[in-house]
């Protein structure tokens, strides 16, 4: 069954299971089954859905192959409990469905689950028009804090030469809380724009969102990348860094040598990030997350990077050094051939993303396509970690851009921002009247005033003119004399002359 790609927007994650649960009932086969002396028409069984299930996610766009055979039983699971299945005694509301011959069979209708008629963006001001507001408010403020200022990041600050300082001096200065808010507002209007949303509050509260964060994760990071820790209480716990440092420089890291020590150390990374009161994406990304999947395309993505790296500036500083920590370390130990084997019966790779999927990605209440989803989120990070947990320059040039502009805003004044006010219908057309007059008005000035036309000309014009506009024409000339003063000055030809010019031409005719 051909499926299409679920585009970001309000309620991804029910559009997903829309989707699945529509191609499931529409192309899952079903025929006759014999089971207890006891004849089924149009049933299925278990490992038969299963089979059918999982070929179609893997090869799903929303999905992908890293699909696995049990994250498939557990959708099916899924499936029974909302009826979108039932067995074939009609029972369902249960999670009780195994790999195995039991029989299935679809109801009469299929419960997809509604999506409001009118999505949180209809409602609400556009985040481009609400931030830009904010934004150009913020470049016409008079604030002055220096202490502040010189807290911006290294790349952000000038010189320190004497003619810089003296200029410096001269310099409009600005205040922590305005530079934090330069990086919100420039972070989030990019964001909306890779997203290609009318607003960001479909997917996230912009309100919600900290500046402080996002300066941080781009300012506060070490040779690597990185983000550093101020505060090193937050950090992860000396026993976890080990542990994570033995298996991700198995084996030229000095450890004990008894059969399955790797494996108890990989466990107990595990159950540390288990034991997290939050996926390190955070319950408050969830649904921008959610969307962010629907760029994971071939043809997207370079923009699903360079999303991502601006979604994840969005974390507490401390949830974005875990998610990096972990990524360098299940991304070393699943290109590393002399790993021992963790699991007996699949690869690194797939343990990997099957053990860690859930604390990255997760909603505070349990959704339905929650794994699956976070499954394909943490496949595309793994193998692109270190470009969407990079730095982004060309964001931190755009905010050098703006507070140098900023610094210099006594020397060249920023233009003023103004915003349209609303008017009433009978407002707007009184202003069109004015305002096509007017302009009406001033092409009678230009003819009149135009000095290189010829008399002739100019009275074709004024008369096609007045037969078109006689109110205007009638209001710039208001009796004849004023129109006849319009040519008063022109110069005539004298009679007598004319008289010699007739003359002159006679007598050559006779001769």
């Amino acid at each position: 069954m051909d499926s299409h790609i679920i585009t970001p927007g309000p309620y991804r994650a029910t559009k997903l299971w829309n989707e699945v649960t529509k191609l499931f009932r529409a192309g899952m086969p079903v025929k006759k089954h014999r089971q207890h002396l006891k004849v089924y028409l149009n049933c299925f069984t278990a490992t038969t859905a299963v089979d059918w299930l999982h070929d179609l996610l893997r090869n799903n766009c929303n999905f992908g192959p890293e699909v696995t055979r049990q994250q498939t039983v557990q959708l099916l699971k899924k499936f029974l409990k909302n009826h979108v299945i039932e067995d074939v005694k009609g029972r369902w509301g249960v999670e009780d469905l195994e790999d195995n011959n039991q029989l299935y069979r679809f109801p009469p209708t299929s419960p997809l689950k509604p999506i409001p008629a009118s999505s949180q963006g209809t409602k609400k001001r556009s985040l481009s028009l609400k931030d830009g507001e904010g934004f150009f408010k913020l470049r016409g403020s008079k604030k002055f804090d220096k202490e502040s200022q010189e807290n911006i990041a290294p790349a952000v600050e000038g010189s320190s030469n004497d003619s810089s300082l003296e200029e410096a001096r001269h310099c409009r200065e600005i205040t922590e809380k305005e530079i934090q808010d330069i990086w919100k507002n420039v972070a989030l209007t990019h964001l909306q724009k890779l997203l290609g949303l009318p607003s960001l509050e479909t997917v996230l509260n912009p309100a919600g969102v900290s500046s402080h964060f996002i300066m941080y994760n781009m300012t506060k990071v070490n040779k690597h990348g990185v983000v550093t820790l101020d505060d090193k209480t937050e950090d992860l716990p000396h026993w976890v860094l080990s542990a994570m440092k033995c298996l991700a420089n198995w084996p030229k890291f000095d450890q004990p040598s008894y059969p399955g020590f790797e494996r108890d150390v990989f466990k107990s990374v595990s159950d540390y990030f288990h034991s997290l009161p939050q996926p390190l994406l955070t319950f408050q990304y969830y649904e921008l997350f959610v969307n962010v999947l629907g760029l994971l395309q071939p043809a997207l993505e370079r923009l699903a990077i360079e999303t991502l790296q601006l979604c994840t500036l969005l974390l507490p500083p401390v949830s974005r050094r875990k998610l990096q920590l972990l990524l360098r370390m299940i991304s070393r130990m699943s290109q590393n051939v002399d790993m021992p084997r963790l699991h007996d019966t699949i690869g690194t790779r797939t343990l990997m993303v099957q053990t860690f999927s859930r604390c990255v990605l997760s909603c505070e209440e349990e959704v339905d396509l929650d794994e699956l989803l976070a499954t394909r989120l943490l496949s595309f990070l793994l193998d692109h970690h270190q470009e969407v947990l990079q730095v982004p320059m060309y964001l931190r040039n755009a905010v050098e851009q703006h507070i140098a502009h900023l610094r210099s805003e006594n020397k060249h004044p920023l233009p003023t921002y103004t915003f349209c006010k609303q008017i009433s219908t009978q407002e707007f057309e009184e202003q069109k009247l004015s305002l096509s007059q007017a302009a009406v008005a001033e092409l009678l000035e230009s003819i009149i005033k135009d000095k290189g036309m010829s008399a002739k000309e100019r009275k074709k014009k004024l008369r096609l003119f007045q037969k078109e506009y006689p109110d205007i024409y009638s209001r710039r000339f208001p009796t004849t004399e004023s129109e006849a003063q319009l040519f008063a000055d022109k110069p005539k030809i004298k009679p007598p002359m004319l008289i010699g010019m007739r003359k002159v031409k006679a007598f050559s005719i006779r001769n």
